[in-house]
């Protein structure tokens, strides 16, 4: 029988739920007064109240009523929540912690990833199938160590998945079914995977490829006169992130030199039956929720004119900058214009982020106050542009620096 059959049993009146209720009350008392150890006291006057005592921590504790029915009505809800939370795992509870994270986040991105990494590092492990009342700080302790070694995690790897540990933890005890949230108490003594340190080779566009990118993409759009090529050239001109770069509107355009960043295309996803599906779309908001104004540079102002020549936008227009048989590009054009650039020329494949590294480590080399680049950027931290700036410059040209320099 399913719920439909249920629902069509009641509506039809074929079921009497008023005689059902009685019985499965009687049903719950019946099991309370078998498992209930102590006297359950009747008034001793006119308007007094039914009472009886219930085990706790302390030892024991009363409790009242008006009636006898609504004093075994408590009764069987503290047996019947004592029972959920002694066969309670980190298992049984995880999807009831994760719909509450996605009622208190607006990033279903977080919730997709809180999923995937519960799959990947939990699901199945004696971890998770240990009784919640039984876990102790050592276990725990343990447990996590025992993760690390088991998957060779880096230290920041771990910390994405504590993060889940965490708020599951302090989700128990907000509920009450533990007593202490002591996942804060967990000490970690196992050596973390060791990370190379990231360079400029990795991390931008060295001389040698930034050239060989900006000779190739002007001669591919001359041939194929695909918009989101000269997306990805503009975007080495100022550094915005993709989602940024793809939102642009004519109407941004602050005068000939300045340019305002007030938009972004985002990367959602949603639930579709047991799986997520993603979207995009154009948010009016930037990562950090503030605008900010860009210089252009010649060459990106003379990029700018050539598009609105061939598209015959007006600089006032509300249109979308880049466009492509009257659509918006998307992030995900502009990357494969990138990743086909890179194949093509035989360089490594670097992300579309890549490009912002590349414009805040040339605009460092050209001795562009780190302070404008930060502007640049829309960082509020000084501290994460200083982790954007690496050396763009080939071995020659650094070798000639350090020369003239020393």
């Amino acid at each position: 029988m399913n719920q439909r059959d249920l629902q069509d049993i009641i509506s039809y009146g074929i079921l009497d739920t008023d005689r059902v209720l009685h019985e499965l009350t009687m049903k719950r008392y019946n099991k309370v007064l078998e498992i209930h150890p102590f006297v359950i006291t009747s008034p001793a006057k006119v308007g007094g109240r039914w009472q009886t005592y219930v085990r706790d921590d302390s030892g024991r504790k009363i409790i009242r009523a008006t009636s006898e029915e609504s004093l075994l009505g408590k009764l069987y809800e503290h047996y019947c929540t004592n029972q959920h939370i002694d066969n309670l795992t980190l298992e049984s509870f995880f999807s009831e912690w994760l719909e509450y994270k996605e009622s208190i986040t607006s990033s279903s991105n977080t919730i997709r990833r809180h999923e995937q990494h519960w799959k990947k590092y939990f699901s199945g492990s004696s971890l998770v199938s240990a009784k919640l009342s039984s876990l102790d700080l050592l276990e725990l302790q343990k447990a996590c160590n025992l993760l690390i070694k088991q998957y060779n995690l880096s230290s920041k790897e771990w910390q994405n998945i504590k993060t889940i540990l965490s708020g599951m933890f302090d989700y128990a005890f907000q509920k009450g079914w533990i007593k202490s949230n002591f996942m804060k108490d967990v000490k970690i003594t196992v050596r973390f995977r060791q990370v190379n340190k990231k360079s400029g080779s990795t991390q931008t566009y060295q001389t040698e490829e930034y050239n060989a990118l900006m000779n190739y993409l002007s001669k591919e759009y001359i041939e194929t006169g695909n918009i989101a090529v000269l997306a990805v050239r503009f975007n080495f001109m100022l550094g915005l992130r993709v989602g940024e770069l793809v939102a642009l509107k004519w109407s941004d355009i602050v005068d000939l030199n300045h340019i305002q960043i007030t938009r972004e295309e985002i990367k959602e996803s949603s639930r579709s039956s047991d799986s997520w599906v993603d979207c995009y779309k154009v948010v009016e908001h930037t990562k950090t929720h503030s605008d900010r104004v860009v210089m252009l540079v010649p060459k990106a102002i003379a990029l700018l004119n050539e598009i609105r020549l061939e598209t015959a936008y007006e600089l006032s227009g509300d249109g979308y900058i880049f466009m492509r048989d009257g659509n918006r590009i998307t992030s995900r054009q502009a990357a494969y214009v990138l990743e086909k650039a890179c194949s093509k020329l035989g360089i490594p494949v670097k992300s579309t982020h890549k490009i912002r590294k590349t414009v805040a480590s040339r605009l460092s080399a050209g001795g562009v106050p780190v302070d404008s680049i930060r502007e640049t950027l829309g960082h509020s931290n000084l501290q994460t542009t200083l982790g954007y700036i690496y050396n763009p410059l080939t071995e020659k040209e650094t070798y000639t620096l350090m020369s003239k320099a020393l």
